[in-house]
């Protein structure tokens, strides 16, 4: 398997280079050259494996050539040891929960796998420094980044993260960390926070003087395993939903969406055989995409800040990628996808509500999805579609993903519910932790000047 780069100018490279290196010279977005096709018989067969086996199987035509079966076996068994259940929430949505890992994020998944790929080339080839990470974040890919890549030999992180713009365990996630990990607290929004992060990596003396790389999803080894727990999802529903002749309702399933990473790993789950249903992009006021599938305009705006903080992202990087899945056809990604924009004060009032109706307590971002998810489902059942007559009720399903704890948005939650969240143990030690960062200008010859002075 290679890589090439959506930027169409710079050379094809293995997983390994992609890995380490990020992004492309010519500020491409890395893409694998195939996109794998699993057979019908194989999509059968990945119904009843086990979590790790199946990791390993979807993985593996990725990183061929560059880790051997061995190792790549013992990533994936890290990489997901932890749950993934799929809760239902009403009749028809369900909340895939991809908050049971270490920092109570979805990220945690791409974090630990890439880690250990960079580890496991860091020790198969001694570099004469040691390989630098550097991550933007919206709120917890900074967390999962740290926690991930602590400790781990040869690789130093450095964490930008906009002032005031994360909650509170967000915050203490990635500044109490210490050892190899550095967080800049940035006078500025994410998408401050990722200029900087992507004009370093062409900025030729800042790469002479360190080995650059991103664990943002940009980095194929961050984005690529995302693709996991759809397929967990899907092998839950399947579980709970297939018939005796095997048939079982379509899996839609909504995203919330910032940087369209998450989302893209799914759709590229799709296009490799497993088969789900359509894709929801649930946005806030961030709304590039969901404008551009109504007008075919994409135009970018400053991002807003939002109670749903980790999507408050006013160009996302990743949306490149759908757009090679489909190979830039309009038609076929509006038959592919929709998006809706939530405002704050409905995703305030839909945390109220199915808090006191379900029982169930969602965070902001989870919120934004299942208000999309209603919306979907509301205009499915208006078309009444003869494709989904033959299911019933459940023709009309979804599941939302639920990216991150409510424990991490305590303000929005807990005046929302009327209630006091209780801290899981997992983080209840950070509490006691004092913050260590870096006041930095949201400029680039600001961080540039830090990082020479750093080294």
């Amino acid at each position: 398997m290679h890589y090439y780069s959506l930027g169409k100018n710079s050379p094809n490279v293995d997983f390994r280079t992609a890995a380490i290196t990020g992004q492309a010279p010519d500020k491409g977005l890395y893409f694998p050259s195939t996109i794998p096709k699993f057979t019908a018989a194989e999509i059968e067969r990945f119904k009843t494996l086990d979590k790790a086996s199946l990791a390993f199987e979807v993985m593996k035509p990725y990183v061929v050539g560059t880790i051997d079966d061995a190792s790549l076996k013992e990533i994936c068994a890290q990489t997901i040891n932890f749950d993934f259940p799929l809760v239902p929430i009403t009749e028809n949505i369900s909340s895939l929960e991809l908050f049971h890992g270490p920092t109570l994020a979805f990220k945690d998944v791409g974090a630990r796998f890439m880690s250990r790929c960079l580890g496991y080339f860091s020790k198969e080839k001694k570099a004469n420094k040691p390989t630098t990470v550097l991550v933007a974040t919206s709120g917890d890919t900074g967390g999962a980044v740290a926690n991930g890549f602590l400790g781990v030999e040869g690789v130093n992180v450095i964490i930008l993260y906009p002032k005031g713009k994360v909650s509170p365990i967000q915050e203490l996630q990635l500044t109490t960390c210490g050892q190899n990990i550095t967080a800049l607290e940035v006078e500025g929004s994410f998408d401050d926070c990722q200029a900087i992060v992507k004009e370093a990596f062409m900025d030729a003396d800042l790469n002479e003087q360190y080995n650059l790389t991103s664990a943002n999803s940009i980095n194929v080894a961050r984005w690529l395993p995302q693709q996991l727990y759809y397929f967990f999802a899907w092998q839950n529903w399947v579980a709970k939903y297939q018939d005796a002749q095997g048939n079982y309702p379509p899996m839609n399933i909504v995203v919330p969406s910032g940087n369209f990473g998450n989302i893209c790993a799914g759709m590229m789950a799709k296009a490799s055989g497993l088969p789900l249903a359509h894709f929801i992009a649930a946005c806030n006021a961030n709304d590039v995409v969901t404008r551009y599938l109504a007008t075919e305009k994409y135009e970018i705006h400053k991002a807003i800040a939002t109670v749903s903080n980790a999507m408050d992202v006013g160009n996302p990087s990743n949306f490149v990628r759908i757009l090679e899945i489909l190979e830039n056809n309009f038609p076929a990604l509006t038959k592919a996808l929709s998006s809706y924009s939530i405002d704050d004060t409905t995703t305030k009032a839909t945390i109220a509500r199915v808090y006191k109706t379900n029982n169930y307590t969602l965070d902001p971002h989870g919120a934004v999805a299942f208000a999309a998810a209603e919306i979907y489902l509301a205009s499915l059942e208006k078309a009444n579609t003869s494709s989904n007559e033959q299911y019933n009720t459940n023709s009309y399903s979804a599941i939302i993903l639920e990216t991150a704890h409510p424990v991490k948005f305590p303000e929005v939650v807990e005046e929302a519910i009327g209630q006091t969240i209780a801290i899981p143990d997992s983080v209840k030690f950070l509490l006691d932790k004092k913050k260590v960062s870096t006041a930095l200008a949201a400029n680039y010859a600001a961080f540039k000047n830090w990082m020479i002075a750093a080294s």
